[in-house]
C-alpha cells in the first residue's frame, strides 16, 4: 500500500483544532448493484430490499446530529437519505458515481469478456460510450472539491455524504491521503456506514462498512 499522496490529487491537511465525523453512506441496493452491473450515471432506482437496508441506516446514525447532509442527485441517493431520516439534505451533483461510459449496465466478467483479458475499472479504466467516461483521478479531484469544501462545516459537528460505492471508495482514499486506486481495496457494502475522522490532526479510518442486520 501507498503511504505517499498522490500528486495528481488535490490534497488539504486541514486546519488545527476538534472536528466532526465524516460520515458516509452508500446508497441501497438496486437491481444493477445486486447483479454487479455497473451502475454509474444511469438513474436506477432502490429495490424493496434496498429501501428496508436504507431504513435500518438510520440505526447506524442513532445519537448522531449533522451539520450538514449532502447527497447524490440520483434517486438511489436521495431514497436513501429521505428513509435513513437524514434531513435538511442539500444536493451535490459532485458526489454522483463514477462514469463508466462505456462499461455502463456490465457486469465485470462482461467486459471482460468483451476485452478478452483481465480487467477492472481502478487498474484499467473506461472507455467513451454515450457518456465520455471518467479517469479515476478525475473521480478523484471530485471527492477532493467535496472535502475541502466541507472542511469548515467539519468545525462545526458531523457531515454525512449520501452516495455511491466506487465513488465514496475514491473519496475516502482522498480524505486518508492516499493514491486513488486504493480505493479497490475499500470494500463497500450497499446500504452501509462508514465513518473517517482526525486522529490527532492525521485522517483516520474510524469505521468502515458497517451494515445494519436485517
Amino acid at each position: 500500500m501507498s503511504t505517499a499522496p498522490d500528486a495528481s490529487v488535490p490534497t488539504r491537511a486541514g486546519p488545527p483544532g476538534p472536528r466532526g465525523h465524516l460520515v458516509l453512506v452508500r446508497h441501497g441496493e438496486t437491481a444493477w448493484s445486486r447483479s454487479g452491473q455497473h451502475t454509474g450515471l444511469t438513474d436506477v432506482p432502490l429495490t424493496s430490499e434496498g429501501a428496508a437496508a436504507a431504513r435500518r441506516v438510520a440505526t447506524l446514525l442513532a445519537g448522531r446530529t449533522f451539520a450538514r447532509v449532502f447527497t447524490s442527485p440520483l434517486e438511489r441517493a436521495v431514497r436513501t437519505a429521505a428513509l435513513a431520516g437524514l434531513v435538511d439534505t442539500e444536493v451535490d451533483d459532485r458526489l454522483v458515481e463514477w462514469d463508466y461510459g462505456g462499461y455502463e449496465g456490465l457486469t465485470t466478467s462482461e467486459i471482460r469478456e468483451r476485452l478478452g483479458r483481465p480487467w477492472t475499472v481502478f487498474t484499467d479504466g473506461v472507455v467513451p460510450g454515450a457518456t465520455p467516461g471518467e479517469t479515476v483521478e478525475a473521480v478523484a479531484a471530485r471527492a477532493a472539491a467535496v472535502l475541502a469544501d466541507v472542511e469548515d462545516d467539519l468545525m462545526d459537528g458531523d457531515v454525512a455524504l449520501v452516495g455511491h460505492g466506487h465513488h465514496l471508495r475514491v473519496l475516502a482514499t482522498v480524505f486518508l491521503r492516499q493514491e486513488p486506486r486504493m480505493g479497490a481495496q475499500l470494500l463497500l457494502d450497499a446500504g452501509s456506514v462508514s465513518v473517517l475522522e482526525h486522529e490527532r490532526e492525521r485522517p483516520a479510518i474510524r469505521s468502515w462498512n458497517q451494515v445494519a442486520p436485517a
